[in-house]
């Protein structure tokens, strides 16, 4: 294995490691955190109940379809490939569940938070999301990195190691598939009938919760845009990272190995950074919440591009010339950290 690649890996592998543990660490400063009076944890535990249930259903049926799939793949291609298959499948899986986990106790502390001021509940669903996202980051990183680190140091040809890592992002996009849609219908069925059953025949008030169909709309606003969230954003990022090192395999044929850690290598600084920024999202003295969250955002842009080119420039080289396998066009390690640079600003842009 090449040395560069291998302290890229064990360096990403760690970034995933504190990914998970500041996940760890800032959900359980949640939980310690208020659940309001008695009739807020009730309503609550109506909904864990109502999304703990979906999932377990829905998990269910999504394994028997997954099952089928691991040996038609596995048999197709190699067991190496059916492995990457599942592990994508398997921890896309967990990423939804752990978004559920964390929407279903966020949402009543948030609640109770804010009847103490908008700063207290903004700190509460902020951190709450970035509970979930940092998490999904970190089992993303962990399971591209782990798997290729593992490859590589077993020898695995190059061509079976590409199609290993297709495999895990293809797994993963399946779980997120049933993930994201399942749950976006269910909530929408559950919210017609709260509204049809509710305020049409009972008169009921809208989202009243002695409506059992408002309970299982918020069941469905958790499966749906938390659960399956979470899944769809694990399957975004590992699908993201697993075609750019696909892209670098086949354009640096000559110095593949090094150029596929690369993109490994700016998630993992991006998630420290990540970090970094959630402590500067704090409510200021104009209560706006929009510039809280660019001030976190502008905090991890900036030492993002800063560590950008510090990676550029141990892995590329910011002066070294790269060549496009059979082709003549070539272009510097400066070029890469210029349009690492130009995402960062579009992303910006994005946000207004």
């Amino acid at each position: 294995m090449n040395t560069t690649a291998e302290t890229i890996l064990v360096y990403t592998i760690i970034a995933g490691l504190l990914s998970i543990v500041y996940g760890y660490l800032t959900g359980k400063n949640i939980l310690n955190s208020s659940a309001g009076n008695s009739k807020m944890q009730d309503i609550a535990s109506a909904i864990q109940i109502g999304a703990k249930a979906y999932l377990a259903r829905q998990y269910k049926t999504i394994a028997i379809v997954g099952v089928v799939v691991l040996v038609i793949v596995s048999i197709a291609f190699s067991p190496l490939v059916g492995l990457g298959y599942l592990i994508g499948a398997a921890l896309s899986g967990i990423a939804g569940y752990v978004g559920m986990l964390v929407s279903v106790e966020a949402n009543v502390r948030t609640a109770e938070a804010s009847r103490k001021g908008l700063a207290e509940g903004l700190s509460v669903a902020f951190k709450s999301g970035a509970v979930t996202g940092m998490l999904v980051a970190g089992l993303a990183l962990l399971a591209i990195a782990v798997y290729y680190f593992l490859l590589l140091k077993f020898e695995v040809d190059e061509r079976e190691i590409v199609n290993a890592l297709v495999a895990l992002g293809f797994g993963a996009s399946l779980i997120s598939i049933f993930a994201r849609l399942g749950g976006g219908i269910f909530t929408k069925g559950a919210d017609v009938g709260a509204d049809l059953v509710g305020k049409v025949e009972a008169g009921i008030p809208e989202d009243d919760p002695r409506n059992p169909a408002v309970i299982a709309d918020n069941v469905g606003d958790n499966v749906g845009d938390c659960a399956g969230m979470a899944a769809d954003l694990f399957e975004t990022y590992v699908v993201t990272v697993v075609a750019t090192m696909v892209l670098a395999s086949i354009f640096f044929v000559n110095n593949s190995y090094t150029m596929m850690v690369y993109p490994l290598a700016i998630a993992g600084v991006c998630a420290l950074t990540s970090i970094i920024g959630t402590f500067f999202v704090k409510l200021g003295k104009n209560n706006n919440i929009m510039a809280a969250l660019y001030r976190g955002f502008a905090v991890s842009a900036i030492l993002s591009a800063v560590l950008l080119y510090f990676v550029t420039d141990y892995i590329v080289g910011l002066n070294n010339n790269l060549t496009v396998y059979g082709t003549d066009t070539s272009f510097t390690g400066m070029s890469l950290f210029i349009c690492g640079i130009l995402g960062l600003i579009l992303q910006r842009l994005v946000l207004i």
